[in-house]
């Protein structure tokens, strides 16, 4: 597997890498290496890990980012063809941000060795909510060729969520072996906790988990915390996570008055936040609904806190309403922080209200678990080593299908 990542974070190839390493396949992993704590190569949970690249997530510019990603591209393209040599592979799986990074596999591509595109953001989008790029500008144009000549490199393409598989589908203009495998909680990792905590605590845990970029809507989470915070003094919110953003939100939060109620944390490893996640009395997920990527971006963590037992509110973005309706998921409208401060007031302060709505949403959860659906990957990875790299027809399916009914009305 390849991917401009840091692994022990990314739950989508931690699952991937662990489902075929349990089973017995041997499995490498070229990814990003964070600092010095983590080695440059080691073995989790039977995954060989290569960080062969250093990275501190704090480009600003489209310069910076785009020189960071070309030196992991020629870096990877050099391992993966050492590595093959070494030890053939049987099909190579290439996670995007960037799309092009499936150009590394040129090696193995060539040797006969079926490549799998997992694409988790749409580019053209990502990067034009990311730098602030119009939709018809050169650039996206330029995004979207590549995107276009990345799908049809691959043998297979996986895409996050259906949305985007409509989009990339009608974008292509012509068919595509394709599959959605949606973002699904790891049972191994996110764990129920007993629910009497919330009663042993004096403080109310409010919590946000993810990457810090504009689209993801924190500026609106802080502001709508900062509006109830007098009148919930028992209350804390706790952001979890790096990014560009990152800076522009504690100076917001300093603003507002609000140093040591909004506390910022570093990232942390998937196992340590799922951990944290599930001490939690509160989840936002404020996602901008009037950003066109945040608007389709599935959020990971929804269905994550859903397993750990956690009520959640959320930003009511198109994809959120594709697949969670309002009995499992508390839902405010156009990125509005008063109404925002008026769904964590509500729940803030009903210990009851909350514990109904994380036991229907804990029920949904059970049935749209990494754990009920991994077959369906393994045995996309083993038609396509079988077939050299062709898959049927039968194959273009979706691992976690929406509600018909909703899909139909979104």
């Amino acid at each position: 597997m390849l991917a401009y990542a840091f692994y022990e974070s990314d739950t989508r190839i931690l699952q991937y890498a662990t489902a075929l390493a349990k089973r017995g396949d041997t499995v490498d992993v070229l990814a990003l290496q964070r600092d010095d704590s983590h080695p440059e190569s080691e073995i989790l949970d039977g995954v060989n890990v290569y960080r062969i690249q250093p990275r501190t997530v704090n480009e600003r510019g489209l310069f910076a980012y785009a020189t960071r990603i070309f030196r992991f591209l020629l870096r990877s393209t050099l391992f993966l063809r050492r590595m093959h040599r070494e030890h053939p592979y049987d099909v190579v799986h290439v996670h995007n941000v960037p799309d092009f990074l499936v150009f590394a596999t040129l090696y193995p591509k060539w040797k006969g060795v079926p490549i799998i595109l997992d694409i988790h953001d749409l580019l053209p989008e990502f990067y034009a909510s990311k730098f602030a790029l119009k939709d018809r500008s050169w650039m996206f144009n330029v995004l979207v060729f590549i995107e276009r000549c990345s799908v049809r490199f691959a043998n297979h393409v996986i895409i996050a969520n259906h949305l985007w598989r409509d989009r990339l589908v009608a974008r292509l203009k012509r068919p595509q072996n394709c599959s959605v495998v949606r973002n699904l909680p790891d049972l191994d990792i996110f764990v129920a906790q007993p629910k009497d905590r919330q009663e042993k605590r004096d403080r109310l845990l409010i919590l946000y988990p993810g990457s810090l970029n504009w689209h993801q809507g924190l500026d609106v989470a802080i502001r709508a915390f900062a509006r109830v915070a007098g009148e919930m003094p028992q209350a804390d919110f706790h952001i979890y996570g790096e990014g560009p953003a990152k800076p522009a939100l504690i100076e917001l939060a300093n603003e507002l008055y609000m140093q040591g109620r909004v506390i910022f944390h570093d990232f942390l490893p998937s196992r340590e936040i799922a951990r944290v996640m599930a001490e939690a009395d509160l989840a936002i997920e404020p996602k901008r609904a009037t950003s066109a990527f945040g608007n389709e971006a599935l959020s990971t963590k929804i269905l994550e806190f859903m397993a750990l037992g956690v009520p959640v509110v959320a930003s009511r973005t198109r994809t959120h309403m594709l697949y969670y309706d309002d009995s499992i998921v508390k839902y405010y409208d156009n990125d509005d922080e008063a109404a925002l401060a008026d769904a964590v007031r509500l729940l803030g302060n009903d210990p009851l209200l909350r514990r109904e709505q994380a036991a229907r949403a804990s029920k949904y959860a059970s049935e749209n678990t990494w754990q009920a659906r991994k077959d369906e990957y393994l045995r996309l990875v083993d038609g396509l080593v079988s077939n050299n790299g062709k898959t049927k027809a039968s194959t273009q399916t979706a691992i976690g299908e929406p509600d018909q009914a909703s899909y139909n009305k979104a």
